[in-house]
């Protein structure tokens, strides 16, 4: 039941990709623009990426029982860019949809430079980092709601060694995009158990489960990818082994399927294997509302390789989502 709609298709590309953070020293960021082309060939009109709104993080804090974890882990702090614009993250947010609405074709660098503090307020740091990405060098100074402090900030998050800062921002920026659009959802965390035997438990048991031989040859699929980085290739090479159509069943086989069937009495592997299904299922919320908001869009939604599985399954379940594959873009 996939239509065809009235006008344009709702496109979703969805890249698998390592965690760049984690990748050894011989990684070199310039190696990158081989995919960067690749992926501007295929001119997506927005990007979803692996990292919290700034509303989530925002909701997430009003519950440090259960979440305080999780908003040390992955909700950087917006308060220097509140005490800066003077608006919180709920009304930051607002700005700039406000802001966006009547965006004009051609930008001062003052209105770019005030989006992007408008941004940071919204705990949309990297749809800043956008903002600061096109601007002219000369321009990418202080003023217009950002001080020297948010300044240094972008400057810092502009070189950071994650697929958000080197791939996503980067290729927006290349393409005249204003925005990215944070889609991770970590609302179905929960603490560690308080009981140490019970969280060593269930450590011991998700462990027991991952030793297994499609793990073994994850890790050595991984080694040799890594050890090939430094050729001409390698890189390309890298995404196109995690985007394959076989290496989602692997991951399942190796991860989440070995989980679902881990024998414990207390059904840790099926706990985990909730955690794991909700979480994806709320991601995926996520960019479907964006394409509910946008018809006809192409997107390309960067998230680590263990999930593309997960969205393609969930994303193609949508009768106005058309999925594209991977593999043809990074030929």
């Amino acid at each position: 039941m996939k239509g065809p709609p009235v006008g344009a298709l709702n496109e979703v590309l969805v890249l698998g990709t390592a965690h760049l953070s984690n990748m050894p020293k011989t990684f070199d960021p310039e190696t990158l623009s081989s995919l960067l082309d690749r992926l501007a060939a295929w001119h997506p009109t927005a990007i979803a990426t692996e990292d919290m709104s700034g509303l989530q993080c925002d909701s997430l804090r009003r519950y440090p029982a259960r979440y305080a974890d999780t908003v040390k882990t992955y909700c950087p702090d917006p308060t220097p860019a509140g005490k800066a614009t003077g608006l919180d993250v709920p009304a930051a947010n607002a700005e700039a949809e406000r802001l966006l609405a009547s965006w004009p074709k051609a930008p001062t660098a003052v209105q770019r430079r005030h989006l992007a503090a408008v941004f940071l307020a919204a705990g949309e740091r990297h749809s800043a980092l956008v903002q600061w990405l096109r601007l002219e060098p000369t321009e990418r100074h202080p003023g217009d709601g950002l001080n020297e402090d948010l300044v240094t900030a972008l400057d810092k998050l502009k070189d950071r060694r994650n697929e958000t800062s080197l791939i996503a921002a980067r290729l927006a920026a290349r393409l005249g995009l204003e925005r990215l659009w944070s889609v991770d959802d970590h609302s179905a965390d929960t603490p560690d158990p308080a009981d140490p035997v019970e969280a060593k438990a269930f450590n011991d048991a998700i462990m027991q489960a991952w030793n297994n031989a499609a793990t073994q040859a994850r890790q050595a699929d991984k080694g040799r990818l890594q050890d090939g980085l430094t050729k001409s290739d390698g890189i390309l090479d890298m995404y196109r082994s995690f985007n394959a159509p076989e290496a989602s069943m692997q991951t399942y086989q190796s991860d989440f399927g070995a989980a679902f069937m881990e024998p414990s009495p207390q059904g840790f592997g099926r706990k985990y294997l909730g955690y794991w299904e909700t979480r994806n299922l709320r991601m995926v919320s996520n960019i479907r509302d964006v394409l509910g908001q946008y018809p006809g869009t192409r997107l390309l939604a960067i998230v680590g390789a263990s999930h593309k599985g997960y969205y393609e399954a969930y994303l193609n379940q949508m009768h106005d989502v058309r999925l594209v594959d991977a593999m043809g873009v990074l030929k």
